[in-house]
């Protein structure tokens, strides 16, 4: 079956294999969070982006191969709520941008900052800090060495817009120029998106609206 990265709550995972990465997207909770399980197609080792809502369907997820490491995008409650469960009952290391440590309620091992890299097996994932979601949001960038590159922007990077920021105009200021910069910036359009909630984009989808949304303001 063709990847879509169309999920719902309570469906099966929709998986995609890339040169390097098996990637695992399900959604769960009652606000459709997305939840992605990334594994090293060399080694297995494996690695969850946002332990959100349900423990045990991600549990299920994880299977019995283990999990080294879960990384929170932000501290919106959402995108923790099923850490601390999960992380006990798997010993995973986690990590979470350094400005949003504060935010998270339970325990971060690693706090990261832009530019740091995670490494899932064989896989290096880099951290770009992207301000104005939170204080501390990350997206993780994959460069596929045989495809394209992927990168999971939790929720500061959707289809047709940034993410919210509460009708700041400084922070929609710093999430938009940070978004510009560290991703369209620096990825081509072909770059497939995994944001923290509902469908996945591409850049190259994304790009032109971009003076449409700093004209709009959100």
């Amino acid at each position: 079956m063709t990847y879509t990265g169309v999920v719902t709550t309570g469906g099966p995972a929709d998986v995609r294999e890339t040169s390097g990465l098996t990637i695992s997207k399900v959604s769960v909770g009652t606000i459709d969070n997305n939840a992605y399980l990334l594994r090293c197609r060399a080694t297995g080792e494996q690695l969850l982006i946002d332990a959100a809502a349900d423990p045990q369907t991600l549990l299920e997820l994880i299977g019995d191969r283990g999990l080294a490491s879960i990384v929170t995008t932000h501290q919106h409650w959402d995108h923790w709520i099923a850490l601390a469960e999960v992380a006990e009952a798997t010993g995973a290391r986690t990590y979470a941008g350094r400005d949003d440590v504060e935010g998270i309620k339970a325990r971060i091992d690693v706090p990261v900052d832009d530019g740091d890299t995670i490494q899932v097996g064989e896989v290096e994932l880099t951290a770009r800090h992207l301000v104005g979601h939170s204080p501390g949001s990350i997206a993780l960038v994959y460069r596929d060495p045989e495809g394209i590159p992927h990168v999971f922007t939790g929720d500061s990077l959707f289809p047709g817009g940034i993410g919210n920021t509460e009708k700041d105009p400084a922070r929609f200021a710093s999430l938009l120029d940070d978004v510009e910069q560290k991703i369209f910036g620096e990825l081509p359009d072909e770059t497939w998106v995994y944001p923290g909630h509902g469908k996945d984009t591409t850049l190259g989808a994304e790009r032109p609206s971009l003076p449409e949304w700093r004209e709009r303001g959100w």
